[in-house]
């Protein structure tokens, strides 16, 4: 973590490298395997072991089956509360996006670097990736809209009882705020999952130059910060779990507008 100068860089963590310690171009392009792909891979390992594990259908299911069973069927009730009839089909799609979600911020807080030479990548800390997520959501979003209803779709930036007098206004207003949705998804969770990481380094980076400067202030500085440490990677698991949920809730929500418009 120890950045230029000896000055230690909350930034440094968030830097995307490759697992091999070298670039791989094909064709001009970079196709290394990084860091990044690296802990998406190990968190599409353990959602994969936790369904596995889950789906033995033992007829006294276990404490894995249980927990399996009741994750399917939170988002289930997410699913037939928000998005009503017709969102059946959408469930698979929740469920994979909420838990892909939750597990890499979970992932993400593991404190790895107490092990030499090891530590968490926090692949929802990049833009690049929440993005994806956001405007994948947003396309099927479009695509369902525009099958199931046609151009009746566009009839979703008329809100009902509109008045005559303010159809030149309402209807870009509406729009606007429609096509804003894909990037307050992915900078929701992107700023959120960044701001926590930051901070627990900052603290960090607290504790070590308090008691390498030594003397009660020293002392006195590093103890605070591995409160404040405490007391932030506690806030940060409640944030890995709420900003799952807010993603998978806004999916569903604007899927529900997709099917049935108003």
């Amino acid at each position: 973590m120890a950045a230029s100068a000896g000055k230690i860089d909350p930034m440094e963590q968030f830097l995307v490298e490759p697992v091999l310690g070298r670039h791989m171009d094909l064709f001009g392009y970079d196709v290394s395997f990084t860091n990044s792909a690296l802990f998406m891979v190990v968190v599409f390992v353990l959602l994969a072991l936790f369904m596995v594990g889950g789906m033995k259908r033992e007829l006294i299911p276990g404490r894995w089956q249980v927990m399996a069973e009741g994750a399917v069927g939170f988002i289930d009730n997410m699913v037939n509360v928000n998005i009503g009839k017709g969102g059946k089909k959408f469930a698979p799609y929740i469920f994979s996006l909420f838990f892909f979600i939750l597990f890499a911020n979970l992932v993400g807080v593991m404190p790895l670097a107490i092990v030499p030479g090891l530590h968490t990548f926090a692949v929802t800390s990049h833009i690049t990736v929440t993005a994806v997520l956001a405007f994948l959501s947003f396309a099927i979003v479009l695509l369902v809209g525009f099958a199931k209803h046609g151009l009746k779709f566009f009839s979703l930036f008329v809100p009902h009882g509109t008045p005559w007098w303010l159809l030149w206004l309402i209807p870009p207003v509406e729009l606007l705020s429609f096509m804003v949705r894909p990037f307050s998804l992915a900078l929701r969770l992107f700023v959120a999952m960044t701001a926590g990481h930051i901070l627990l380094e900052v603290f960090g980076s607290f504790v070590v130059q308090g008691f390498s400067s030594g003397g009660p202030l020293g002392w006195m500085v590093s103890i605070l910060s591995f409160v404040m440490i405490v007391g932030v990677s506690a806030l940060e698991l409640l944030v890995c779990a709420i900003q799952a949920y807010v993603f998978a809730l806004l999916t569903s929500l604007y899927l529900h507008d997709a099917v049935h418009l108003h």
